[in-house]
């Protein structure tokens, strides 16, 4: 019954079509973020395969598999159709699925401490990426499809399983899209003729992506033996089938390293599922660039293509606008985070980004230490990947964004193309083993082999010392000081805390800054201000965090008024 005041009947009125204007809205949004179902060619279903345990930490569907190895990395075999082997893969690995979700979600909300912004963020990438299937190929949408109908019930709440698995593959892309994280600051280079001591190709890259310890304890190499194109093999994570490294049986090797991004409107095809398509495709750099030229992606990258057939590596640099492809003209090549091609060295955003991260001077570290190493060999490579040093071998703490070794990787990898081996490492970040693999052994009987111990590069002697015990009680309390700022978690520090905390990382930059935050989360700015300043007479990584300490200071004067 409307009421009889004509300004409150006017008010419900309005309040009314808001709610029939938002209605529509809400409505048509859903309704442009619907993902398609792909064509399937398969009425298969999960129920259509039963998964046999075959000993502990080991499963079998078929003639594909999935155990854990000695040293606790999961290796996997598959082969067939895409959708049936996407089907296999999430019978396999259900439970490795779940529980990456469950540590990539948590990290989120970490990271994200507000449920409103975490709704508007949602909403963002949902129509951030409503076109994202257009841009992904129709066999790598099956296998997504496939592999998504094992995936947790527990989160349908953030989206239907397809749908979320499709933004998963877009995670790194979407940091880019967000605040431009380079949560990807990765470092590789390669070696070549009279620089490597068998005077093959020689490749090596660091991963830094990091999601939380916990993201990263179960890592998966997959060997994929798909039914059209090239086998080969890619080191990641449960659910992720692009790639982020990895190397077919042609000897096509591919990594991937970001670079500054401007801000995109829309979502194109993900990195990684370019990467895939040039491993499953490629057999030459030419046929890698090929790849490369016809896809649309939404930030700008670097691969790093090494080839046994062209028997050279060279950088394919991309952003949405253009594409370069970079080669040293020598026998080495060095890819940090950012550009060195013709079509891109001009660039503003390139400019500034040299200017004001990181990637320089890990550019100029990796360069120093690999001159030293010449003619370089796999166990050389392993040691510049370790390396925790700046420039000069200038001792500047540990976890600086300017190391090439950051202690946040979530692997280190190395190949040598023309023989089809690789290594990948096992945790801590790259400090583990690095377990090698002969690509051309794994194939031969449907990937029934073991790690080729004669391969295995012994662990970094760092793992015994006390500076890294030191450094994980560091980091032990750097999380709580993050989770005390972030989401009010309970936490008080004594002047003896801070002490020691300052002592497990001495020489950083870190500690410095983060009993800052931490005094600062405390409205109290006469300390933070003091321990601001001490973080800024260490080595602090690029101009833009120098700014950044800079800004809370001011925040912290004013706040003292």
């Amino acid at each position: 019954m409307w009421p009889k005041n004509k300004v409150l009947r006017s008010a419900l009125k309005t309040f009314l079509i808001f709610l029939l204007i938002v209605g529509l809205l809400l409505g048509l949004f859903i309704w442009r973020i619907k993902v398609p179902t792909p064509k399937l060619e398969s009425t298969k279903t999960v129920e259509s395969y039963k998964r046999v345990k075959v000993g502990e930490n080991h499963y079998r569907v078929g003639n594909c598999w999935l155990r854990k190895n000695k040293h606790g990395i999961w290796e996997m075999y598959l082969e067939g159709a895409p959708y049936e082997r996407g089907l296999i893969y999430g019978v396999l690995a259900k439970e490795l699925m779940e529980k990456q979700e469950v540590h990539f979600v948590g990290q989120i909300r970490e990271m994200i401490p507000s449920s409103a912004f975490l709704q508007v963020l949602k909403g963002f990438v949902g129509w951030f990426n409503r076109d994202i299937y257009k841009y992904i190929p129709e066999e790598n949408q099956q296998e997504i499809y496939g592999v998504s109908q094992s995936f947790s019930d527990q989160f349908n709440y953030i989206g239907p399983k397809y749908y979320r698995i499709l933004n998963y593959h877009a995670a790194h892309d979407i940091g880019h899209a967000l605040t431009d994280l380079n949560m990807v600051g990765c470092t590789s280079f390669a070696v070549n003729h009279s620089l490597s001591k068998d005077s093959t190709l020689l490749i090596a890259r660091n991963f830094d992506f990091y999601m939380g310890d916990a993201f990263a304890e179960d890592k998966l190499i997959v060997f994929m033996n798909p039914d059209k194109g090239y086998k080969f093999a890619s080191y990641a994570w449960a659910g992720l089938t692009g790639v982020v490294s990895g190397m077919n049986e042609k000897g096509i090797t591919v990594t991937l390293n970001a670079s500054k991004s401007d801000i995109p409107f829309a979502a194109k095809e993900p990195i990684s599922i370019l990467a895939r398509e040039i491993l499953q495709y490629a057999g030459t750099i030419q046929e890698a660039h090929r790849i490369a030229a016809k896809s649309e992606t939404f930030v700008s990258e670097s691969l790093l293509i090494g080839s046994a057939a062209d028997d050279k590596a060279v950088i394919i640099e991309k952003s949405p606008q253009k594409m370069d492809v970079y080669e040293s003209g020598k026998d080495y090549l060095v890819c940090a985070n950012h550009y060195q091609g013709n079509a891109f060295i001009n660039d503003s955003v390139n400019i500034n980004n040299i200017r004001d991260t990181d990637s320089k001077s890990r550019f100029d570290r990796m360069n120093q230490l690999m001159a030293r190493a010449y003619p370089m060999d796999v166990q050389q490579a392993a040691e510049i990947l370790r390396d925790k040093k700046g420039v000069d071998d200038k001792f500047i703490g540990y976890g600086n964004a300017k190391s090439l070794n950051q202690l946040i990787a979530h692997h280190g990898i190395l190949f040598k193309p023309a023989q089809k081996e690789l290594w990948i490492s096992t945790p801590p970040y790259q400090l583990g083993e690095f377990i090698g693999y002969n690509l051309s052994d794994v194939f031969s009987d449907h990937g029934n082999f073991q790690p080729v111990d004669s391969l295995t590069i012994g662990s970094d002697p760092f793992l015994g010392t006390a500076d890294y015990k030191k450094f994980e009680a560091f980091k032990s309390v750097r999380q709580k000081i993050t989770k005390y700022v972030m989401l009010d978690a309970p936490l008080t520090l004594t002047p003896q805390a801070e002490k020691e905390f300052i002592a497990n990382n001495a020489g950083s930059y870190l500690p410095y800054f983060y009993l800052g935050e931490y005094h600062r989360k405390n409205s109290d700015f006469r300390k933070a201000i003091n321990y601001y300043e001490q973080a800024l007479k260490r080595e602090v990584p690029s101009a833009n965090e120098h700014k950044s300490i800079l800004a809370k200071i001011e925040d912290c004067k004013n706040n003292r008024r």
